[in-house]
């Protein structure tokens, strides 16, 4: 697509393009030792901006709630979302560029064995507020109870203050927390893949829509996206299919 002044503007209403990174995901987005945003939404946001031949600004972020809330509002031209039906009224995504799983932890001594088992009454299962994985949950669980971690990296610490039965969230932090806190295991496979994409408000177009959505179908044709999660030590996470656009 002919990247026209208009196309461009659409991206940068207020001069540099405006990209929330959330760092509630570690999957995509974390500190680096000097305390920059760095990995693979970092990474795709310079992709674009360079794409777009604009200057890029990152919006750094604590939580998904956060990040859906800066994009919709239109304090912030993209972000890096995991697709909801809830959220698209707000945010118009592109496909997904990153697939992750959800997992269920619990204590050792609990005798929740099975995904199967977690829907129960009397089940209390913490999540990250406004994160895909609350939203997801929030529709499905119908006799469990749901409790709201201020922000999803804090999931385990707020199970485990607050005496609940299960903790959810990726699959990736979840182990990682389950080494740091023994005692802890999680539950066999996963109970949803997380289909990570990029976004922006709706009020911008569909023809910048459509740019977005060209750069993330070449942003994985061209290897980029696995370049990435190789480059920043990513495992468990897989590049999501292209589509046609």
């Amino acid at each position: 697509m002919n990247l026209t002044s208009e196309l461009i503007a659409a991206f940068t209403p207020t001069g540099p393009m405006r990209a929330t990174i959330n760092l509630g995901n570690p999957i995509l987005a974390r500190r680096d030792a000097e305390g920059a945003a760095a990995g693979v939404s970092v990474d795709l946001a310079r992709a674009f901006a360079t794409h777009l031949g604009v200057p890029l600004e990152l919006v750094v972020l604590e939580s998904a709630g956060e990040a859906v809330d800066m994009v919709s509002n239109e304090n912030a031209d993209i972000g890096f979302f995991a697709i909801d039906p809830k959220r698209a009224s707000t945010i118009t995504f592109t496909d997904a560029y990153v697939l992750i799983e959800g997992a269920y932890l619990v204590k050792n001594a609990s005798p929740l064995q099975s995904m199967d088992e977690v829907d129960r009454a009397g089940h209390r299962v913490t999540v990250g507020k406004g994160s895909a994985y609350d939203l997801f949950l929030s529709r499905e669980l119908k006799h469990a109870t749901i409790t709201r971690a201020a922000t999803s990296p804090t999931v385990v610490q707020t199970f485990l203050s607050a005496g609940d039965d299960v903790a959810a969230g990726v699959k990736q932090q979840l182990e990682k927390d389950a080494l740091e806190h023994p005692g802890l295991r999680l539950l066999p496979g996963s109970f949803m893949t997380i289909r990570q994409a990029m976004g922006l408000p709706p009020s911008r177009g569909a023809a910048a829509a459509n740019v977005l959505r060209e750069f993330v179908e070449e942003m994985k044709r061209s290897g980029f996206v696995a370049q990435a999660l190789k480059r920043h030590g990513i495992q468990g996470a897989a590049v999501a299919p292209n589509i046609g656009v």
